[in-house]
């Protein structure tokens, strides 16, 4: 047998590219390209402020990979490239962009894409997988068993490494952290009126089991929970 080591492979699964990178024999990590943003809506911003709502009831049609790319890309995507900086949809201080953004896609969920937990990588516009399975309900028994939760299609879970602004402005970072993932919950309010979806929010969970569930890294601390779909 032949040991692979940092080797780049390119396979098309379902009308899908997926760059795989291998790092030894027994670590793998996956990148699904993600449809390019759309920049320009139907919906003005003023409309999708007025409609905004917490939606705790959804119907368990599917999303299209282009609606899961419109919604992570409004979230936290990429809009700009200043002095060597990724410059994104949310503001932050000095911007050092503390938060990850993860998807929890169910079976059936989002079109062409098989269940899991998804890591957006703003920079490549891309997610990658961390772990397979339907973990909706997981995620949900999670939040105090809220399980309204477990039907709709994606639920979107925004973490905060608290290191990466701590290190500047020490414990005030922590709370800059706190700041930026609320702008992002809006973002994605806000994108989700626009493409005619709805979202929810939950802040009460034990942040332990969600790390658990989800297979994340413990330096990533779960902030908000937001599940998004078709209003029922």
């Amino acid at each position: 047998m032949f040991a692979i080591k940092k080797q780049l492979l390119l396979v098309l699964t379902s009308g899908l590219v997926i760059l795989i990178s291998f790092f030894g024999s027994d670590t793998m990590a996956a990148e699904i390209a993600l449809p390019s943003p759309s920049y320009q809506g139907t919906v003005s911003v003023e409309e999708a402020l007025k409609a905004r709502r917490t939606h705790r009831s959804f119907q368990s049609r599917p999303l299209t990979l282009k609606q899961f790319s419109q919604i992570l890309w409004a979230a936290y995507g990429v809009t700009a490239q200043k002095y060597g900086s990724f410059l994104k949809t949310a503001p932050s201080a000095g911007a050092l962009y503390p938060l990850d953004i993860y998807g929890v896609a169910g079976q059936g969920g989002v079109k062409t894409l098989a269940p899991g937990i998804y890591h957006f990588r703003p920079e490549n516009h891309a997610v990658e997988l961390v772990k397979q399975g339907d973990l909706r309900a997981e995620v949900a028994r999670q939040a105090l068993q809220q399980m309204w939760m477990a039907k709709a299609p994606l639920i979107l879970v925004i973490t905060g490494e608290y290191n990466r602004s701590s290190l500047k402005y020490g414990p005030r970072g922590v709370t800059y952290t706190h700041i930026e993932a609320g702008h992002v919950g809006q973002n994605i309010f806000l994108q989700a009126e626009a493409i005619g979806l709805k979202a929810g929010i939950v802040g009460a969970f034990s942040n332990k089991q969600i790390i658990r569930a989800m297979g994340l890294s413990t330096s990533h601390d779960p902030i908000l929970i937001m599940p998004v779909g078709y209003a029922e």
